[in-house]
């Protein structure tokens, strides 16, 4: 995984988060990372959207997210059936630098994602993570 490594006890779960940090890194969906009906359910601030199967679930990232960018792993935790995992995320567009943070629950069967859970911060250009610094020192960075 990018930046922070992280591993839980079960080599499986960590090769899948592993695929999954490289997907967010680089939009591409590694093969086998999502299961051919897996069920998508992501929510931004303000917003809900949902797919039913694994090209639905790569659209919607694509939807918000240009590629490449970088990925900190801050928390992955196995949970029964799958992992939860917390990253960061950092990118470049449109002369901007973008950061937001998301909280995903992956169920896993087979080696594959068969559901994703995806909890976004939403994306905060400079200006806001600038205003964010000046406003609040946080404990934990």
């Amino acid at each position: 995984m990018t930046s922070t490594s992280v591993r839980t006890l079960d080599p499986q779960l960590d090769a899948v988060a592993t695929r999954l940090v490289e997907f967010l890194r680089t939009g591409a969906a590694p093969d086998g990372l999502f299961a051919a009906g897996t069920f998508c359910d992501l929510t931004i601030p303000t917003w809900r959207l949902q797919a039913d199967d694994a090209a639905g679930a790569v659209a919607l990232r694509s939807m918000g997210h240009p590629w490449p960018g970088e990925v900190a792993t801050r928390r992955l935790d196995p949970i029964p059936g799958g992992f939860l995992i917390e990253v960061e995320e950092r990118w470049l567009d449109g002369g901007d630098a973008w950061y937001c943070r998301e909280l995903i629950r992956a169920d896993v069967r087979d080696g594959a994602i068969v559901e994703l859970s995806v909890y976004c911060t939403g994306d905060w250009d400079s200006a806001r993570v600038a205003e964010h610094a000046a406003a609040v020192t946080l404990i934990r960075p």
